[in-house]
């Protein structure tokens, strides 16, 4: 508990005060050793998630270290591992073993992949034997998608790109194919005493979010959102953390109404949104559409951010792409909480400021989000030959106008 407050400036009684009334959580599972627990909560600091893992296509426990490694050294908070495909448990516990941050799985993956890949051999023995298991490993927080209902497919199917969450369509599937209703909401209850057992925070996903401007806000996104609501309740009757998952695509001036929508219907429990990406037609840039929608998204009652990389919607991500997703995520979250005038959110950018009235490149860099990226556009655009300390090569000597202020200070 100490050590979240810490992080934050803030009194551990606070944090206390939050995470009792379910309004912050702190997903830390006593059996993953490493851990430096972070809070997250309207009343801290945006947090950042990075997901990683490989697909059953490309990538390898190797990479999926690296990117890990890479995403905590660019500031995230969280890392999720969405690996698909066999040796998932082997990469898991080797992620656990070197991971500082809250680290969080999606189980449906593992347990369709245990299935073969098939509905029909799916059931919900093998979800709950997997979802102990990740429990066992040391697993921080999971991703159960136990709001999206057999009644809500319908609504869904009516949609320009159906549904878009890995996680919910699997689930979807399997309820038409065997005619049940979801196994993650038939065996709550016993979901519960797991999760309490392992101090594991739910994450209720979101296996209705939209997939694009025309899918968002509409009947079966919130259905989903109503009954993701009375799980919230249901995890704090129990004692078990728990924060919601939130969309998806969505067109920027319907951000506010959704976050709004999420804190009525589910008691301000934490919000973890995806972006929210805010035009369909930028592929190669979607970290840029997302860091504009989770601007807002994070001024108006976001308390987490799962980043998006330039990869989105192409490929799967490189170990580049994930640093500029959280760089990017990072810059949204900080732009938030400065609007929101969050304790100490804007004493870095009053900071930076200083530095740069006095030219001091070394402090500027330390400051900046990614000082290593700054550094080397800095070093890259000096003029051959010539003396930068007091200006660089936008402006030049004569033209700029930091060097004229301070004349005009010293004739005043």
């Amino acid at each position: 508990m100490l050590s979240a407050a810490c992080q934050e400036n803030v009194t551990p009684e606070k944090v206390r005060e939050q995470v009792a009334l379910g309004h912050a959580v702190i997903p830390a599972n006593p059996a993953h050793s490493c851990l430096a627990p972070g809070v997250i909560g309207r009343d801290f600091r945006t947090k950042i998630n990075a997901n990683i893992g490989f697909s059953t296509e490309r990538s390898s426990q190797h990479e999926e270290l690296g990117k890990m490694n890479t995403a905590i050294s660019a500031g995230a908070d969280c890392v999720m591992d969405l690996s698909v495909g066999p040796n998932v448990a082997s990469q898991r516990k080797a992620m656990l073993a070197a991971c500082s941050v809250p680290f969080g799985t999606v189980p449906i993956y593992e347990a369709f992949w245990r299935a073969g890949g098939s509905i029909e051999k799916l059931d919900a023995e093998i979800l709950m034997t997997v979802i102990k298991e990740q429990a066992g490993q040391g697993v921080d927080f999971m991703t159960l998608h136990a709001g999206l209902l057999l009644k809500h497919i319908e609504p869904a199917m009516k949609r320009v790109m159906g549904i878009v969450s890995r996680g919910g369509a699997i689930l979807a599937e399997w309820m038409v194919t065997h005619r049940q209703e979801n196994p993650l909401y038939a065996r709550w209850d016993e979901l519960m005493d797991v999760c309490f057992e392992h101090d594991i925070t739910v994450s209720l996903g979101d296996g209705l979010r939209p997939g694009c401007m025309a899918d968002a806000s509409d009947e079966a996104q919130f259905a989903e959102l109503a009954v993701l609501g009375k799980l919230v309740k249901r995890c704090r009757d129990r004692g078990v953390q728990v924060m919601v998952e939130g969309p998806g695509h969505v067109p920027f001036n319907e951000i506010q109404m959704n976050m709004e929508k999420e804190k009525e219907l589910c008691d301000n429990a934490p919000f973890y949104v995806l972006g929210p990406v805010v035009t369909d037609i930028a592929p190669g840039y979607d970290h840029i559409t997302a860091c504009i929608g989770a601007t807002a998204a994070a001024y108006y009652g976001a308390s987490l951010l799962c980043y998006v990389t330039p990869a989105e919607h192409l490929c799967l991500p490189t170990e580049d792409d994930v640093k500029k997703g959280v760089v990017a995520s990072r810059i949204a979250a900080h732009a938030a909480d400065a609007a929101r005038n969050l304790p100490g959110a804007r004493e870095r950018d009053l900071e930076m400021s200083r530095a740069r009235a006095n030219f001091d490149w070394k402090r500027q860099f330390e400051l900046s989000i990614d000082g290593e990226t700054a550094k080397a556009r800095y070093e890259a655009g000096r003029c051959s030959g010539s003396d930068e300390s007091d200006y660089c090569s936008m402006c030049g000597k004569e033209f700029c106008a930091i060097r004229a202020s301070k004349r005009i200070a010293e004739k005043k």
